[in-house]
């Protein structure tokens, strides 16, 4: 059996373990997998994963630096590797890591809203509130099928901007989108 087959069934068997709530022993196998094969971007992100389910935020960065610095991931998994590396920046408080990690992201994934998120509670924790309302203002109007943040979606866009307008906007513009 070749090592890329090996690899991959037993890849496949530590996620499925995750997958099943099975965290434990999918961490140790995939801290095995990593050991064995530590520039394989899919194992490493897949390993950041594990640690973060079971609440060992501090032991999953190294695996998501590694995941991203490395090539073979999938847009799907990079996606999560951002999200993933972001948010356990933040959760241990490492704030600047995590606006950088996330604002790399949506470099990346310009309209994702869960990395919006992420970065504006990032922000909020550097003391940036006003930026992290007026992303987390222009996400709503975005992202929501809430008729009645849709009807006045410009509006909420426009003053995201400028949270302390007292200017009504002018026009056509401050009109409804219904």
């Amino acid at each position: 059996m070749s090592d890329d087959h090996e690899k991959s069934v037993a890849l496949a068997r530590a996620v499925r373990l995750r997958e099943q709530g099975e965290a434990e022993a999918a961490r140790e196998q995939l801290l095995e997998l990593a050991g064995r094969f530590p520039g394989d971007a899919v194992i490493a992100y897949q390993t950041a994963w594990v640690h973060d389910v079971l609440g060992l935020e501090a032991e999953a960065v190294p695996f998501y630096e590694r995941a991203l610095a490395g090539e073979g991931l999938t847009r799907e998994d990079r996606h999560g590797v951002f999200l993933g590396l972001g948010s356990t920046y933040r959760v241990l408080g490492r704030y600047d890591e995590a606006a950088r990690t996330l604002r790399r992201g949506l470099a990346a994934f310009p309209e994702d809203s869960a990395l919006r998120a992420f970065l504006a509670m990032a922000l909020y924790n550097r003391g940036e509130g006003r930026e992290a309302v007026g992303l987390l203002l222009k996400t709503l109007a975005a992202a929501t099928e809430d008729p009645g943040v849709r009807r006045y979606r410009r509006a909420i866009e426009h003053y995201a901007d400028d949270l302390d307008a007292v200017e009504p906007m002018s026009g056509e513009a401050a009109g409804r989108d219904a």
